[in-house]
């Protein structure tokens, strides 16, 4: 079982930014911080969600106190219960002496809930309670233990859709989302792909211990800008510091995005004095612009909308996102085309 974790606030200088959807996220940030209720964190994995519930902490008056993290998708369901709340000695095989948990930790402070769809409904229960009444007990125990902690919740899950499928508790949800912040993914934040990739490539450079500041060519960066990014921040990071360790020189002019190309013989987007490539779809196209036009706008929507599907994992409230449309009008679309076999 992990021990409790507390976050390394080294990191947040990768919280970064100047483009105007970035600035008005760090802005309701600040001012939810020093409010003391649950904030849940909507986004897309890899777009600093640890970073942005760090920040809320620190910014609030509980800044002095403990901040401990917990991400819920990284323990199995049936161990997420004692990680929480900690247990007694003998509660179950293993249990050699009493544990402290999560809760108990962050007395005091911020406890926050990495991936809090991933906790089973039995949990959920107790979360509940604790969050209302800031009271639980220890697995094993009867006896009340009383802590005093703002909870951080965040999820890339729909998470109204999994309490209307009996996935998630609704009371719950309501307890958590006092707030409901979006955080924005790269492909959004206009102007600062290149302002993290520097920063990114600069401290590479220093870790090689390589004397000269790190830049790119005309074409890699046109590549970096281009590209949809759709493991945001995290993956600008990996694609980054791998071009810096592969340059011979300072000038970084090859940037590739598919590390696993060379096993397959399939490059998803390299760059190399040449601009940049990416998969087309050719014969698709023609074969839309030779269809009637009805049918080829059809095909466009069924397309797209196959497309966000699997970009999403299936995640509906976040392919609506991916295709710049409300949940309900995407159910509306998902329905209409289920109809004609969409699957």
């Amino acid at each position: 079982m992990s021990r409790p974790t507390k976050v390394d606030t080294s990191a947040s200088t990768e919280a970064l930014g100047q483009s105007e959807a970035f600035l008005e996220f760090q802005e309701m940030l600040s001012r939810v911080a020093p409010i003391q209720r649950p904030v849940l964190l909507i986004g897309e994995r890899g777009t600093g969600k640890e970073l942005a519930a760090a920040r809320l902490h620190y910014l609030s008056g509980r800044w002095q106190r403990p901040f401990v993290a917990l991400n819920c998708a990284s323990l199995a369901p049936s161990l997420i219960e004692a990680e929480l709340f900690g247990y007694e000695r003998g509660a179950f095989t293993g249990a050699l002496q009493r544990r402290v948990g999560r809760f108990e930790a962050a007395d005091g402070g911020t406890l926050f809930l990495d991936e809090i769809g991933n906790v089973p409904l039995e949990a959920q229960e107790k979360i509940l309670r604790a969050v209302e009444y800031q009271v639980f007990e220890r697995v094993g125990s009867a006896q009340r233990v009383e802590v005093d902690v703002r909870i951080l919740a965040a999820t890339h899950e729909y998470l109204p859709e999994m309490a209307a499928s009996g996935r998630f508790r609704p009371d719950l949800l309501d307890r958590l989302s006092f707030e409901v912040l979006s955080v924005p993914p790269l492909r959004e934040r206009t102007g600062d792909i290149m302002l993290l990739a520097r920063h990114f490539a600069v401290r590479m450079a220093r870790e090689l211990e390589r004397e000269e500041v790190p830049d790119f060519s005309a074409e890699a960066a046109a590549a970096l800008e281009d590209y949809p990014w759709p493991g945001n921040v995290r993956e600008l990071k990996n694609v980054v510091e791998r071009a810096v360790y592969r340059s011979d020189g300072s000038l970084i002019s090859e940037i590739v995005f598919d590390p696993f190309a060379s096993c397959t013989g399939h490059k998803t987007a390299v760059s190399h004095g040449q601009g940049i490539a990416f998969a087309q779809h050719a014969d698709a196209d023609s074969d839309l612009l030779a269809a009637p036009m009805k049918k080829a706008v059809q095909d466009l929507k069924l397309r797209m909308l196959k497309s966000a599907l699997e970009r999403s994992r299936y995640n509906q409230g976040k392919a609506a996102a991916l295709l710049g449309l409300t949940y309900d009008q995407f159910r509306g679309l998902y329905r209409r085309f289920q109809r004609g076999g969409l699957r």
